[in-house]
């Protein structure tokens, strides 16, 4: 079995393999070559942790595996990652275990790919103002994926907590961009691309903030009971998602479809728009909308190409199992 640390998953991918890697079992799972697992999530009863697997099989890929981890709160005064996980590949012929990935890394920029993907296929060409809610950890490696896929000239950003805002700030910068802090309405206003990336359980962007031609891409939701836009808005919009079954079930589309304003076959599958089986935006003026629920086989892809990089550059470490 082959042993790659969070810290050569740092050294061998970057934005470009993964963005390839997700965007690839997105075609797959929207041809039913890829399909993933039941996802199990549970609260542990110590440490207020969330824990949990995802799990699914790549048939066009080869690549079956899980990836197992969750959410400890308390990790940031031990100087850790709140996000914990740890990819497990397998041999699909044999059912043996083939490779253990530092999967924290990897999980961020999985994230970031999936935004991005939906931002190469349906946000406006002409897209040049990002919008950013949410300035927690992802939220960097959102801006700088997204970066890559519009010639944006500046970044907007709002957060519950405006002291977090120099992450943005400090990204934007970096990457060569001029940010500035706004409010909601502003925000709504002056993106052309928003990206939402909290863990908010209350709707925080309302559809009368949003003006015709946005792309959203909301990144947050992945439970039950979380929700980052106002279920109008998502009626609004012209859907797409990762998975359709968790979008109406952990996803940003549950609270629409729960209320019975939304049925499945309102949600498109983005590997189809992908594969270029299914329309994306039809218009300039329509609003699209990417609930990016985060599936296992986005995990399984990254950790896969992570593995593939890692050998090439003999920093694999192999055991006996």
């Amino acid at each position: 079995m082959l042993i790659v640390t969070e810290e050569v998953c740092q050294r061998v991918v970057d934005r470009s393999s993964a963005f390839d890697a997700v965007e690839k079992v997105f075609g797959a799972m929207a041809t039913g070559d890829a399909y993933n697992f039941p996802v199990i999530r549970e609260a542990i009863g110590h440490a207020d942790a969330l824990y949990g697997f995802k799990s699914g099989f790549d048939r066009a890929g080869l690549t079956l595996g899980l990836k197992s981890g969750g959410y400890w709160p308390g990790n940031a005064d031990r100087g850790l990652t709140n996000h914990q996980s740890t990819v497990f590949l397998f041999n699909p012929d044999t059912g043996q275990p083939s490779a253990m990935v530092g999967g924290n890394y990897l999980t961020a920029l999985r994230t970031a790919a999936a935004s991005s993907v939906s931002i190469k296929h349906l946000a406006r060409k002409d897209a040049k103002v990002l919008g950013m809610v949410g300035a927690g950890h992802q939220s960097a490696f959102q801006m700088r994926a997204a970066a890559e896929q519009r010639d944006f000239d500046r970044v907007i950003g709002w957060n519950l907590h405006p002291e977090m805002l120099s992450r943005l700030e400090e990204t934007a910068n970096d990457i060569g961009l001029p940010f500035e802090a706004v409010d909601l309405d502003g925000l709504g206003a002056e993106a052309d691309v928003i990206i939402s990336i909290t863990s908010s359980f209350d709707p925080i962007l309302k559809r009368n903030q949003i003006r015709p031609g946005t792309h959203l891409a909301c990144m947050g939701t992945d439970t039950r009971g979380k929700q980052e836009v106002e279920a109008e808005l998502v009626v609004a919009a012209k859907v797409f998602t990762d998975e359709v079954a968790q979008s109406i079930s952990i996803g940003e589309c549950q609270h629409a479809f729960g209320s019975g304003l939304i049925a499945e076959a309102d949600i498109t599958d983005i590997g189809a728009v992908v594969n270029g089986t299914k329309p994306g935006r039809t218009s300039d003026d329509q609003i699209t909308l990417f609930d990016g629920t985060g599936v296992g086989l986005q995990d399984l892809a990254v950790a896969s190409a992570a593995v593939e990089l890692a050998v090439k550059q003999g920093l694999a470490v192999s055991v006996e199992v």
